[in-house]
């Protein structure tokens, strides 16, 4: 069963988020650290929220996809790094979600 981890960047009052620095730096990192056992990546970048002219409640959202538990396992024993890096590039708390892919 193929899984997907989802890493949520809200974008809330006071916080800032580099994306250049997020497309440049921290996702290289990520493939370098995770990137043998993960399927496919997806970056989806902020533009706006649901209403007319609404901002975009999150600045970024990135969408592994992994072809089973032991694949995303195995990238999470490897993600320290990674994840020691975010604050170079964002003071927002970043949100989690493990999923199943279902279609």
């Amino acid at each position: 069963m193929a899984l997907t981890l989802q890493v949520i960047y809200p974008a809330t009052d006071g916080t800032r988020f580099d994306m250049d620095y997020y497309t440049d730096t921290h996702m290289p990192l990520v493939g370098e650290h995770m990137g043998a056992h993960i399927d496919e990546v997806l970056v989806t970048g902020g533009l706006a929220g649901g209403g007319p002219g609404a901002p975009s409640p999150y600045y970024a959202v990135a969408t592994m996809t992994f072809a089973n538990l032991d694949a995303l396992d195995a990238a999470l024993a490897a993600a320290p790094p990674v994840v020691a890096d975010i604050a170079n590039f964002t003071d927002t708390e970043p949100q989690m979600m493990v999923g199943q892919v279902i279609s």
